[in-house]
């Protein structure tokens, strides 16, 4: 045995040896009744079974307390624990035929520092251990979800594997690419043997969901609303009205990537994180302080107007100032919005923020900018937009230098844009005031579409203008 461990490089200890030894004979004893290993010749036990699981331990530095996770017979931990003893190790085997056999052996070699857990490691299992290893258990990806709940911050999880697994950690780093890292990838032989291996080790990023929910309630105030009669929930589905908004200077964000894209760049206006259940937990971006709502799903569901299931944000609105027709217009395009779907408010507000418009007036018309749909369509770019609240479409002076849209204007491409000017796209349906019917510009289609949508249309004709002035470079 020591010839052969030594020719893979691991150098035992009399007193270790020893050890392994009464290992070795204890499983070949126990083996017949149990079907401990199919590996029966003598020099491929302490290759394959014993060299094999002391090696990672020469190869990385392993962290402790140490989960062997699905350790059938022993191993790796059990020769592990006897090649560095200082390990803290826990056998984790939910066969109760082999938990007999490993406490027994465990007593038997009389080891401290190492005991075993007879019950399965799913995600509820919520006891810290600073690494986990496992040896050909299953794909990587499983695994680290099966450990999320035990294996702490900065934890390592060892994955000893064949030469063969490139793709299952490809898999794994895609699948996990918020929670772990790889941080070691390590190919070798078993001594001067053709037996390959490789060495995956994976760091975790985050917490674990009990450690990351206890630093949530601390850092939030938190807040369960189980009736839709809970005055805080009142006040959240009156968000979903245009007077809500107004009222409160608040608005809901719906949408993963729009709430994370606002987090990101309005943190200070950011006011609190809502989600229906406590294993949606605030990011870290949120500011300390911000409530945490957790609703009932059905009250939940009547907040989430665009059904994406993921957690809204509550957030402080844009402060709106008002426009009269006599102030005039900033140099350069302001856009009229009419529109009375929040849609399509959303996305010529993105559209004149995108081709560098200078304001964005809200006619009385329009749906409110801070809607869930209208901040979705927008893309958040309504938190970057200059806004202003103007009169009725009707209630535009005729000597307002207005550039309006319809079909029947003249083409778009042959019309020169003033210095200053008002684009006004029609309504929904009605279209345009008769009195801005003679200053309108078209944009071609083909006669197969009756016509574009009018947010779309007000997009063309801004890119539109950003040529025919020559703009380089659209001004922020």
């Amino acid at each position: 045995m020591d010839r052969l461990l030594r020719g893979c490089g691991i150098e035992l200890t009399s007193w270790q040896l020893e050890l392994l030894w009464q290992y070795h004979n204890l499983l070949r004893q126990a083996n017949p009744e149990l079907n401990l290993t199919r590996i029966h010749r003598f020099d491929n036990m302490v290759l394959k079974l014993y060299a094999d699981s002391i090696l990672p331990g020469q190869i990385t530095d392993l962290p402790s307390p140490l989960l062997d996770l699905g350790t059938g017979a022993g191993m790796p931990g059990i020769p592990l624990k006897i090649a560095f003893p200082g390990l803290e190790i826990v056998l984790a085997e939910t066969r109760q035929n082999r938990v007999v056999f490993l406490e027994q052996t465990i007593s038997k070699l009389g080891l401290s520092g190492i005991s075993v857990y007879g019950h399965a490691v799913i995600p509820s299992f919520e006891q810290p251990f600073a690494g986990v290893i496992t040896r050909a258990l299953e794909k990587m990806d499983k695994t680290l979800e099966r450990t999320s709940g035990c294996l702490e911050t900065g934890g390592l999880a060892v994955f000893m594997k064949g030469p063969g697994c490139a793709e299952e950690i490809i898999s794994a780093q895609k699948i996990n690419e918020n929670s772990f890292k790889l941080v070691q990838d390590t190919a070798y032989t078993l001594g001067n043997t053709p037996h390959q291996r490789r060495l995956v080790v994976f760091e975790r990023l985050d917490a674990p969901p009990a450690v990351a929910l206890a630093r949530a309630v601390e850092k939030h105030r938190v807040k369960d609303l189980e009736s839709p009669g809970n005055p805080t929930y009142k006040d959240l589905k009156k968000l979903l009205s245009a007077r809500g908004i107004k009222k409160q200077n608040q608005a809901l964000v719906s949408g993963a990537r729009l709430v994370a894209d606002i987090l990101a760049g309005h943190r200070k206006r950011c006011l609190a994180w809502i989600s229906k259940s406590e294993k949606q937990l605030p990011p870290h971006s949120l500011p300390a302080g911000a409530a945490w709502y957790r609703l009932a799903p059905e009250l939940f569901e009547a907040l989430d107007v665009l059904g994406t299931g993921s957690p809204l944000l509550l957030v402080q609105t844009t402060e709106i100032g008002r426009w009269e027709p006599k102030q005039g217009l900033a140099r350069g395009c302001t856009v009229l919005v009419p529109f009375q779907d929040p849609e399509n408010v959303g996305a010529v507000i993105r559209s004149a923020v995108a081709f560098g418009a200078e304001s964005v007036i809200l006619l009385a018309e329009s749906a409110h900018p801070f809607h869930p749909r209208a901040m979705r369509a927008s893309g958040g770019a309504v938190m970057h937009a200059n806004l202003m609240q103007g009169p009725s479409i009707n209630d535009l002076t005729d000597d307002l230098p207005v550039v309006a849209l319809s079909m029947k204007g003249a083409l778009i491409s042959e019309f020169e844009f003033p210095k200053t000017f008002a684009l006004l796209p029609g309504l929904e349906g009605p279209g345009l005031p008769e009195k801005f019917r003679d200053r309108a510009v078209s944009v071609p289609i083909s006669s197969r579409v009756e016509s574009l949508n009018a947010a779309s249309a007000a997009a063309v004709a801004l890119y539109a203008w950003t040529i025919n002035i020559g703009l380089k470079k659209i001004p922020f």
